[in-house]
């Protein structure tokens, strides 16, 4: 695994790397790397076996430069554009997961003569009414001043699940992982902070757009994103099937929860 800023025009962006082949672009989520943790999780290595693994870190999170002036998802998926072109990234396989799986499937639609496959892990981006996304903003802040018991159950299946108190203790953690929780919910609140929440509208209707291979995977028991999100973008896509992957038990961070079924359902269309 390597670890590197890339410049880009006017900005640098925070790149981790591993594996050999064909690229694969990660882009993550809230409970995951660049957002409260420094490497790679047993999921990202599971493809990084088959695949050259690139996860740029969202604007502003973990040593990548924020977007300045920037006023919405159409900056960010410049942001993107500038980041492939500079790491000469013609073509890739594109895997997100929560927020990152919104852009995943932004970037497929706008630009899908780039993207070989699209993997939506637990993604947001969607408006499906009646089926809301949780606030992750308001779970954020410690109840009692230390404890995250409600955003422990916010992003994995329980609060007492062994990797959420890994990664969300009731304690402060170490100065790094308090910075990285930080810069990801600034982020987030670029794009999230007040309606649209976390959603463009206008989204549903381009899905036709990316016709590549796709597979939408969501974890039984997410509690951010309800599932007739995955559903919609499963019937969304040309190339999904119809239906999403369901990984039982597992929560929003299923790939952390349930690593090697999400790597399969990835790997198998790749």
């Amino acid at each position: 695994m390597s670890a590197r800023l890339v410049p880009i025009h006017n900005a640098n962006v925070a790149v981790i790397e591993a594996g050999e082949g064909a690229p694969l672009v990660y882009l993550h989520g809230f409970a995951d790397i660049h957002a409260c943790m420094g490497e790679l999780q047993p999921f990202h290595l599971a493809l990084a076996k088959r695949r050259r693994v690139v996860a740029p870190a969202l604007p502003g999170v973990n040593g990548s430069d924020e977007l300045g002036d920037a006023t919405g998802v159409d900056d960010m998926m410049f942001r993107l554009l500038q980041t492939f072109d500079a790491l000469k990234l013609d073509t890739f396989d594109l895997v997100g997961h929560c927020a990152g799986g919104w852009f995943a499937a932004e970037f497929a639609a706008r630009h899908p003569d780039r993207v070989k496959s699209l993997s939506l892990v637990g993604a947001s981006g969607l408006f499906v009414k009646g089926a809301l996304i949780g606030d992750v903003f308001m779970h954020a802040q410690p109840e009692r001043g230390v404890e995250y018991t409600t955003l422990r159950r916010m992003l994995f299946s329980s609060s007492e699940h062994p990797i959420a108190r890994q990664y969300y203790p009731d304690v402060r953690a170490d100065i790094d992982v308090e910075v990285r929780r930080y810069q990801m919910l600034r982020f987030g609140s670029f794009l999230g902070f007040r309606p649209p929440y976390f959603y463009n509208r206008t989204l549903v209707d381009r899905l036709y757009r990316a016709a590549m291979p796709a597979r939408v995977i969501a974890g039984e028991m997410d509690g951010m994103v309800p599932l007739a999100h995955a559903e919609a973008y499963a019937k969304g896509l040309p190339g999904a099937g119809g239906k999403p992957v369901i990984v039982p038990g597992a929560g929003h961070a299923v790939h952390l929860e349930a690593p090697e079924a999400v790597a399969k359902a990835v790997t198998e269309i790749l």
